[in-house]
């Protein structure tokens, strides 16, 4: 399994914002050979400038992580993007796992 996280500062005022265009997005996730499953986050609020937001991914291997990176799918979920005005405290933060240890229920 391999996991890839995007870490997202949004500024308080803009939650809605982010929200909206992160759940009324066209996901072209369950397209991809070796996805397996996708999770948006909501965190805690930082120092009372932004709150914490994840996108967190997971991938039967890191090579279909690698090709969904320069696959057309990618290419158009990934379209237009950006918002319109700035929501952010900087740029998201990726950060990516492999996994040693599953545990389920």
């Amino acid at each position: 399994m391999y996991l890839t996280m995007n870490r997202f500062k949004v500024k308080l005022a803009e939650e809605a914002t982010f929200e909206e265009i992160w759940l009324s997005r066209d996901s072209v996730l369950k397209e991809v050979p070796g996805f397996v499953s996708f999770h948006l986050l909501k965190g805690q609020e930082v120092d009372g400038s932004h709150r914490l937001y994840a996108s967190h991914t997971v991938w039967e291997s890191e090579q279909a992580f690698r090709d969904w990176t320069t696959s057309e799918q990618f290419r158009r979920a990934h379209a237009g993007a950006r918002p319109s005005r700035d929501i952010y405290l900087g740029p998201p933060e990726l950060e990516i796992f492999e996994s040693l240890q599953a545990l389920t229920a």
